[in-house]
């Protein structure tokens, strides 16, 4: 953008606007990355918004103290003149283009010139130790000015990962000089960028996202609780309530004599779960039931799952179908949310998008709440709201049919 010059708020380009120009080079990495490959960049020639003719007539003074500024300051750029011929005024040298011939005099005129030096160490560097990684020097230079400090270490880890592929330890047994696992931990997403780069394929878990997995780092277990409500089926003799957790590896291989297993998302609904013969309660937790995917013996059970009556609660009874298609709802219906009318609150970040596996009488409840058809707000009734008497006779209700 051009800067005011001259009289009456003209807009011919000043000095500032051509270091501006550059310092949007600068911004967008360009600079720097003429650093690791130079490239055709130089010389550059920078845009320039000169008087017109008619302002030679009208604003004589202002032109030509425009090209005197122009001129005088120019350290860091070259400024080509051009000849004007004017009836009345007769010939005059003016400015018509103006050029920066080197990235070093581009660097100066914005004062990055020490910045460009650090950058130019983390580029020997990975010369010198990782070359793979000068492509994404190339592209990132200044996310790079920022890791600088770091930039070591960084590098140290990736040779070691080159060195231990796909190591199947825990990061916190790296045993690395000045690296720990809480460094490695923090820099989890431009270590995943460099070693992309740098390790081969083979090296790779290109279908894992997760950097543990990705890299063949051991991960910590997932852990699943579980809360066995019938006493004659006690997983150990202890005579205490049964309430576990285990790893997901231990729990796909648990096959427990229960046939019937409830999953809750409400940690107290959990604890509170009633008694019932021949059943066992795991607490879900949320969205994410890949931890369960394994325990094939779920599939051989009869599966009812509670949540909460709301288009979240309803999307994650979709999600647990997608690893257990036959798992039943429950407590998520109708009848007990008009019920519990005096318990209604709101939904935040309300969902509207398809779920295609509700069955018929859960689609056609979801539909009311995703379009607030029942009233004209996101309506949401939790599950610890639910009077526990309405939730003993639901439970054996279930177990009955």
């Amino acid at each position: 953008m051009a800067g005011e010059a001259g009289q009456g708020g003209l807009r011919w380009t000043t000095p500032e606007d051509l270091r501006e120009q550059v310092q949007r080079l600068w911004e967008r990495g360009r600079l720097l990355a003429e650093r690791v490959a130079p490239g055709e960049m130089f010389p550059l020639r920078l845009a320039l918004k000169a008087p017109g003719s008619a302002d030679w007539s009208d604003r004589f003074d202002a032109v030509r103290t425009w090209a005197r500024s122009l001129q005088q300051e120019a350290q860091g750029y070259r400024v080509v003149l051009r000849e004007v011929r004017h009836r009345v005024l007769g010939r005059n040298a003016v400015p018509g283009e103006v050029w920066i011939d080197t990235l070093d005099e581009a660097l100066a005129l914005i004062g990055k010139q020490r910045a460009a030096q650090r950058f130019d160490a983390l580029v020997a560097q990975a010369r010198t130790r990782q070359p793979a990684l000068l492509p994404w020097l190339q592209a990132q230079p200044l996310r790079a000015l920022d890791l600088a400090d770091d930039w070591p270490r960084l590098l140290d880890v990736v040779g070691w990962l080159q060195a231990h592929p796909r190591p199947g330890i825990y990061l916190r047994q790296v045993d690395l000089p000045g690296i720990h696992s809480k460094f490695i931990e923090a820099h989890r997403g431009v270590l995943a960028e460099l070693l992309d780069r740098a390790l081969p394929a083979e090296a790779i878990d290109a279908g894992s996202s997760r950097f543990e997995p990705r890299y063949g780092w051991r991960s910590r277990p997932v852990r699943i609780r579980l809360r066995l409500l019938d006493a004659r089926q006690a997983l150990l003799p202890t005579g205490t309530e049964q309430d576990l957790t285990l790893t997901h590896d231990t729990f796909a291989r648990l096959d427990p004599a229960t046939s019937r297993v409830f999953i809750t998302e409400n940690e107290t609904n959990f604890l509170c779960f009633p008694a019932l013969d021949d059943a066992l309660v795991i607490f879900g937790a949320g969205y994410g039931f890949e931890m369960l995917a394994q325990a094939e013996w779920l599939q051989r059970r009869r599966v009812c799952y509670w949540g909460d009556i709301d288009t979240h609660g309803f999307a994650i009874l979709d999600q647990l179908r997608g690893v257990l298609a036959h798992a039943e709802s429950v407590l998520m219906d109708r009848d007990t949310l008009m019920a519990h009318r005096a318990q209604w609150g709101d939904e935040p970040d309300f969902i509207q998008r398809d779920l295609p596996r509700l069955r018929p009488d859960e689609q056609a409840l979801y539909d009311d709440l995703r379009w607030q058809r029942i009233e004209a707000r996101a309506l949401r009734l939790e599950q610890e709201r639910l009077g526990f008497g309405w939730v003993q006779d639901a439970l054996a209700l279930a177990l009955a049919r």
